[in-house]
């Protein structure tokens, strides 16, 4: 049985995939957080490493705070940087293979088609950047690897758009929203259900993927569906991204093609709507 270790378990990705799995008799699963494994401190990755007989390593540990990172870059680095390079190096020690997570925010949302795996990056604030710095340690480092890049991620758990979103829709008479920034929202379930299709399928190609939901999005057109099917009566005011004071420049337009992942995995991808509406069904269960 293929042993799978899962970092940042914690977070709603890691969460996501507990769920996904937890009646799974095909693999044996490890999850980590912080407490357990601190990707930051080497002795301890290396020591883990040598402990734990591991096959697949999943790195859902990053620093996403995008605002907050501009001025906690120190801490950005550490995870999203160095962090990556401690595993990726126990990783190759250890003949294990790294399935890491990324962001369609290595990208500076000048194209206005969907951007494929071999358009150049070029990010524009610190979380993108260490992002981006932590995929080249990943390549430089591994021949046997994963890179995920993956857009706009929510879930029932942790802090995330859609959370915040129902918060402000019951408690405010309206909500403003940015209108002029296009991505795809994608549901985390969906994601891990990607990520142990990748270590089931045994035969896909190492190197960078994109996966996200279907279609496309504006964050406007995203709170419109989620009070529409949570039936929540609320003035949605479209704003321009300019009106908001962030700390971190976003993309315009960070929408992410999928087909090479399509072809290599044969995956049915789920409409971001659709996925929404699972979403919220699944949330308003767990409460």
């Amino acid at each position: 049985m293929k042993s799978v270790l899962v970092t940042g378990s914690n977070g709603q990705l890691g969460r996501c995939i507990k769920d996904v799995v937890q009646s799974s008799k095909e693999l044996n699963f490890i999850f980590t957080d912080k407490a357990e494994l601190d990707i930051t401190n080497r002795e301890s990755v290396n020591a883990f490493f040598e402990k734990n007989p591991i096959d697949y390593c999943i790195n859902c540990a990053a620093y996403t705070a995008v605002d907050k990172a501009e001025s906690d870059k120190d801490a950005a680095e550490a995870l999203n940087i160095y962090g990556v390079e401690n595993l990726a190096k126990a990783c190759n020690h250890n003949n294990i293979i790294l399935i890491h997570i990324s962001t369609d925010f290595v990208f500076d949302g000048k194209q206005t088609q969907p951007y494929t795996e071999v358009d150049e990056p070029n990010p524009l604030n610190v979380y993108g950047i260490t992002k981006l710095q932590g995929e080249k340690v990943v390549e430089e480092v591994l021949e046997h690897y994963f890179i995920i890049r993956t857009s706009w991620l929510y879930s029932e758990y942790g802090n995330n758009f859609l959370k915040t979103m129902l918060r402000l829709g019951k408690g405010k008479n309206e909500v403003r929203v940015v209108s002029d920034q296009k991505g795809i929202p994608t549901y985390a379930r969906d994601l891990a259900l990607v990520l142990i299709s990748i270590i089931k399928n045994n035969k896909i190609p190492f190197g960078i993927y994109h996966y996200s939901n279907e279609g496309v999005a504006s964050w406007y057109d995203f709170a419109t569906a989620i009070f529409d099917l949570s039936d929540i009566k609320v003035k949605i005011r479209a704003v321009k991204a300019k009106d908001f004071v962030n700390s971190a420049s976003r993309p315009v337009y960070s929408v992410m093609d999928k087909k090479k992942l399509n072809d290599n995995l044969g995956i049915a991808i789920p409409q971001w709507k659709e996925s929404l509406k699972e979403c919220l069904i699944n949330l308003a269960v767990k409460k």
